[in-house]
């Protein structure tokens, strides 16, 4: 597929996917693969980050940083996810990625069916920063990450950069299992936030399970919004305090 847009035109091609947005704490994390009519195939045994154990994982992203005609990750933080929505935060990571690029894409490749990398035609006065003032031309794909080489091994760039992230900062707040659930609604996590409460790392702004919303107390029922804003819809923010 990635050969096909080449041929159609566009000589460098950008492919990006994301990792963490539905994580309750730590960074949503945006990798970006480039290829061009030069690029040789794919290193074997890249596929989707999410069919790879983690060992595989850190096996192939070296590899993919070499065959890649460049490449980059982007993150966005927990406090410019409750500062902006889990949608403009993927845009502010996708941008950070595109940033770092050594070439310039002619188009953007992302899995998915909705384009959270453009920024709309009417941005709100309380969105994130601005990055790129122009950003390439943007396909979707749906199941892009199992479809195209390139968008898996963006993937799988995202995937390792946002676990080191999380192994790091489990070091400072081991209860919360982060080495091992990187930051997602395992067990032990949803204990942790129980008994101890979220994180300057958590995403305060969802309700988290087992926290309060705004007040810290016990909820076991709570349900995550994280992921339930849709896109377009209005963002109201509690800047009280």
């Amino acid at each position: 597929m990635e050969r096909q847009i080449i041929r159609d035109g566009v000589p460098v091609l950008a492919c990006a996917d994301e990792v963490g947005r539905g994580s309750l704490s730590g960074p949503v994390t945006v990798g970006v693969v480039v290829v061009t009519a030069e690029s040789r195939a794919v290193p074997q045994g890249v596929r989707d980050s999410k069919l790879l154990s983690a060992a595989e994982r850190e096996r192939l992203a070296p590899l993919i940083r070499r065959w890649a005609a460049c490449w980059s990750v982007g993150h966005a933080e927990p406090a410019e996810i409750d500062a902006y929505g889990i949608i403009a935060a993927l845009r502010l990571a996708a941008h950070r990625a595109i940033a770092g690029l050594d070439l310039a894409p002619g188009a953007l490749l992302l899995d998915g069916n909705h384009d959270y990398v453009t920024t709309p035609a009417q941005d709100t006065l309380l969105g994130p920063p601005t990055v790129l003032d122009v950003v390439p031309p943007v396909r979707t794909i749906v199941k892009a990450d199992l479809r195209c080489a390139a968008v898996a091994a963006a993937s799988i760039l995202a995937k390792t950069e946002r676990d080191a992230i999380m192994t790091r900062l489990h070091d400072d707040h081991p209860e919360y299992g982060w080495a091992e659930n990187k930051g997602y609604s395992a067990p032990e996590h949803l204990a942790a936030l129980r008994r101890l409460g979220p994180t300057p790392h958590h995403r305060t702004s969802w309700r988290l399970p087992g926290v309060e919303a705004g007040t810290g107390d016990v909820a076991a029922d709570a349900p995550v919004l994280g992921d339930a804003l849709l896109p377009g819809e209005p963002l109201t923010l509690d800047v009280a305090g």
